[in-house]
């Protein structure tokens, strides 16, 4: 018979040299789902009661001790047996903390159908059966009460060491773990804050099973030292206990913080939809609540006004970063200059009512950010500037309402409130002050007025050029000597280092140069946009458009055209604008601090128009239903008819000379 050692049974682990991350993985384990129906409220209440109600009699001071919740005593009924049973396993173990740690996770396993408060609230009310118990049989005087008394030897195990301060601590922060775990419940149950809005309830839920283990087990070493049946260290538990309290805390000062973000940008968005006005709507985004009076910067006069200076206006809301804004600073200047110089009523608004309102979006403002904004962007502003020097409160509501991903935009508000255009920053690049009063519509009808022009334009293949509203185009032609001068004096322009600091993209397109054929096709084109009748205001600025450029066509030197994408901002003869673009060198500092290219080429250009004798626009007359006796009679071209042809209209044209003057029938 051979010997055999008996087999030893596996040691129990330490649970104070377990790391977090171990407790966390067992207690986890013990958890499949919480979906038990417990009725935590009134649980809450009667533990609360009994664990005041003690420390009060234990002489132990506690701010809430005057506070008793009233229970009706049919309205709750606890499941005593498993509450029982529960306490008994917390005092029926062999000292030592090896022990206490398999009893905790007995009790889990028990608990884990269970939500992580109702985890804890459970096993507190376990133990504040004997707890209450014990500190209720203390003060009992009858013949009955002594006699628990004695059986339960409470004048003993009240002369005990273990019975002392470190207890009370111990269970109030169990309560205290009771409470935090419930308000983390709270707040993840709310459909309103998603864990992508408040991330913190993700951190803290990390944290919770450990704060469940260490507040269960502080329960089992204080029930087994009130039982008089160990003498555990109580200040270890409850220290483990208070660190992953701490952890848990500062979670949820950020989930608080991260909810009333939340709440704050619900609020926002509820009013935003239906602001009372635009002074309203302002304080919406700018203002630290949403509502108290916001201040803003006026750059005219370098004072701090009341945003109330809006209402009633029109807003073009520019919001933007710090970096790569002068183009836009220069822009929206040169607007706001145009608003001021004509204030007079335009298509029934009037240029007054229209203010710009800058709001700059930092995600941090350091000492160079507030640098930059404080001593050059601010100081070069026109119109008015929002001064928070601190992320916007209402940064959410900018970016996921209004749009605004990182590029300068320019939404257009009315006095009620409503955004007129949500962003009009790429028409009034193209159009300037012609896209007043800047709505959608109104950059689609400047498109409309020219759309027939470029129609033509295309027909002539304009190849590599683009049409774009960033893009500065030339398109020319006449004489051979001059079409050579000018298309060398743009080229050197377009080379130009201003022009590349400006950021400028200029392109320019002789007309004819690859193909003659295309230059009477196009003039052909121009010409049969002439209209016998007209009577929209459309249709009567097209033909005003048209007149001009038979007349520029008329020039023997050459004719030139600039555009700022589909805006034609110049029609300009030859000699004027060859000698803007060969002198670019007498202006080009001024396409530095104007708001475009095109403003400074056409400052220059009239200047050059005046100092030069160009030739004089054409005159037009158009005479409807003249009576066929005033002129010689026609008779019709077509060989199969031959009657004498009726006089519609007449048309006389006189270019001064340029041409030879005639009357076309």
């Amino acid at each position: 018979m051979s010997d055999s050692k008996p087999q030893q049974k596996p040691q129990l682990p330490n649970p104070f040299r377990l790391s977090d991350y171990e407790i966390i993985e067992k207690v986890y384990l013990s958890h499949t789902y919480d979906d038990e129906v417990c009725n935590k409220e009134t649980l809450f209440k009667v533990v609360y009661n009994v664990i005041t109600q003690s420390t009060r009699v234990a002489g132990k001071t506690d701010e809430r001790n005057g506070v008793v919740e009233s229970i009706g005593i049919s309205s709750f009924k606890p499941e005593y047996s498993t509450l029982k049973l529960m306490s008994c396993q917390m005092i029926t173990i062999p000292s030592g903390v090896e022990n206490a740690h398999q009893t905790t996770l007995r009790i889990l396993q028990q608990l884990r159908t269970f939500s992580w408060d109702a985890k804890v609230l459970i096993a507190l009310a376990a133990f504040s059966l004997e707890y209450g118990n014990f500190w209720n049989l203390s003060q009992a005087s009858d013949h009955l009460g002594n006699s628990l008394k004695l059986l339960n030897q409470i004048q003993h195990r009240l002369q005990l060491p273990v019975i002392d301060q470190t207890i009370i601590t111990a269970v109030k922060l169990v309560l205290e773990a009771v409470e935090k775990i419930k308000l983390w419940g709270t707040w993840s149950a709310d459909e309103r804050y998603e864990t992508e809005e408040v991330p913190a309830l993700s951190d803290a839920l990390q944290q919770i099973p450990l704060v469940v283990y260490w507040a269960v087990a502080t329960l089992v070493a204080c029930n087994n030292n009130i039982q008089a049946v160990a003498s555990y260290s109580i200040r270890d538990f409850s220290d483990k206990l208070s660190l992953a309290l701490q952890e848990l805390t500062s979670h949820l000062v950020l989930c608080e913080r991260q909810i009333a973000g939340v709440s704050d940008y619900l609020d926002r968005k509820r009013r935003f939809r239906k602001p009372k006005d635009i002074v309203d709507f302002l304080k919406i985004l700018i203002s630290q609540n949403g509502s108290q009076n916001a201040q803003v910067y006026d750059g005219s006069t370098n004072k701090i006004v009341n945003v109330e200076v809006f209402k009633e206006k029109h807003v073009l809301l520019f919001i933007s970063g710090l970096d790569r804004i002068e183009d836009e600073i220069r822009l929206l200047n040169s607007i706001y200059d145009r608003l001021v110089e004509d204030p007079n009523d335009k298509s029934g608004f009037k240029k007054e009512d229209f203010k710009i309102l800058w709001i700059p979006v930092v995600d941090k403002w350091d000492d160079a950010r507030k640098e930059l904004f404080n001593k050059t962007l601010k100081s070069e502003t026109k119109g008015y500037v929002v001064e928070y020097l601190q992320p916007l409160p209402s940064i959410r509501l900018i970016k996921e309402d209004l749009n605004f991903q990182g590029k300068p935009i320019l939404p257009v508000v009315n006095p009620q409130g409503v955004v007129a255009n949500e962003d009009a920053l790429d028409i009034i690049f193209e159009w300037g002050i012609d896209a007043f009063p800047f709505r959608k519509d109104d950059g689609l009808l400047l498109a409309q007025k020219w759309k027939w022009f470029w129609d033509e334009i295309k027909k002539t293949n304009l190849q590599h050029i683009q049409v774009k509203g960033d893009r500065y185009i030339f398109i020319y032609g006449g004489s051979d000597k001059w079409t050579q001068e000018f298309t060398m004096a743009v080229d050197k322009i377009k080379r130009h280092p201003t022009i590349k600091s400006a950021d400028a993209i200029i392109d320019y397109y002789h007309l004819g140069k690859d193909d003659p054929k295309i230059v009477p096709r196009f003039w052909i084109g121009i010409e049969s946009k002439r209209q016998k009748k007209h009577y929209e205001k459309l249709d009567c600025q097209i033909q005003e458009i048209v007149k001009t450029l038979l007349c520029l066509k008329q020039d023997t030197q050459g004719w030139a055209i600039l555009t700022k994408g589909s805006n034609v901002r110049i029609l300009g003869h030859g000699q004027p604008m060859y000698q803007t673009v060969a002198e670019f060198d007498m202006w080009k500092e001024k396409v530095l601090v104007k708001e475009g290219f095109d403003i400074a080429f056409q400052e220059y250009y009239e200047v050059k128009r005046k100092e030069l004798p160009a030739p004089q626009p054409c005159a037009y007359m158009n005479i409807d239903n003249y009576a066929s006796n005033v002129l010689a009679t026609i008779s019709c071209p077509n060989p199969s008819c031959g009657r004498v042809m009726e006089v519609t209209s007449v048309n006389y044209k006189c270019c001064h000379g340029n041409v030879s003057d005639g009357v076309k029938v």
